[in-house]
C-alpha cells in the first residue's frame, strides 16, 4: 500500500504522542521534500520535528512534476507541502493521501486521489484496536494543537467508534 502524507497528520499525531499510529496502520509512509522541510527546517521545532528525522518507516521523495505543483499553489492557493503531497500521490498512484486542510482535500478529490485525514486515521486505529478510545485523543488535539472540528463532526466521529 502506497501512503503519502502532508504535514498535518504527522505534527498532530506527534503532538499527542501517537505518531507511531502511522507506521502501525500503513507500515511505510512517503512524504515529499517540501513536507520534510516544513517539519525539520522550522524554528522553533514543531511536534514531529525530531521524530521524522529518525523514523525508519518514513520515506522522503522528490516530486518530478514541478509545473503541476506550481499550478496547485497559484490556482488553488495551496501551500507547497500540500501541493507536493497531492502531486506525489498522483505520480506514485498512491492508495491513500493523508491530508486535513479543506482546500487541499477538495483539490485531491477533484484529481481523483483517495484521501483521509486525522479523524479517519483515529477511527481506523480504534477499529484495529491500536487505541482504546478516540475521544481522549480528539480532546487532547483540540486542547493542545488548535485542531478544529465542528461539534457535529465531533459527535459523528464518536458515534462511529461507539463512544457517543
Amino acid at each position: 500500500m502506497i501512503v503519502i502524507s502532508d504535514t498535518s497528520a504527522i505534527t498532530n499525531l506527534a503532538a499527542i504522542q501517537h505518531l507511531q499510529l502511522l507506521s502501525q496502520l500503513y507500515r511505510r509512509v512517503i512524504i515529499p521534500q517540501a513536507v520534510y522541510r516544513e517539519l525539520v527546517e522550522i524554528d522553533p521545532p514543531v511536534p514531529g520535528t525530531f521524530e521524522v528525522q529518525d523514523a525508519q518507516w518514513l520515506e522522503v521523495r522528490e516530486v518530478t512534476q514541478r509545473r503541476i505543483v506550481e499550478q496547485l499553489e497559484v490556482e488553488s492557493r495551496l501551500d507547497l507541502g500540500e501541493s507536493e503531497a497531492i502531486v506525489l500521490a498522483l505520480e506514485l498512484q498512491a492508495d491513500l493521501l493523508l491530508i486535513d486542510e479543506r482546500r487541499g482535500r477538495a483539490e485531491a478529490n477533484r484529481l481523483g486521489v483517495k484521501i483521509t485525514g486525522l479523524l479517519g486515521i483515529l477511527v481506523e486505529a480504534k477499529r484495529k484496536e491500536l487505541v482504546i478510545a478516540v475521544k481522549p485523543l480528539l480532546d487532547e488535539l483540540i486542547a493542545t494543537s488548535n485542531f478544529r472540528v465542528s461539534a457535529a463532526l465531533y459527535d459523528q466521529i464518536l458515534e462511529l467508534v461507539d463512544e457517543a
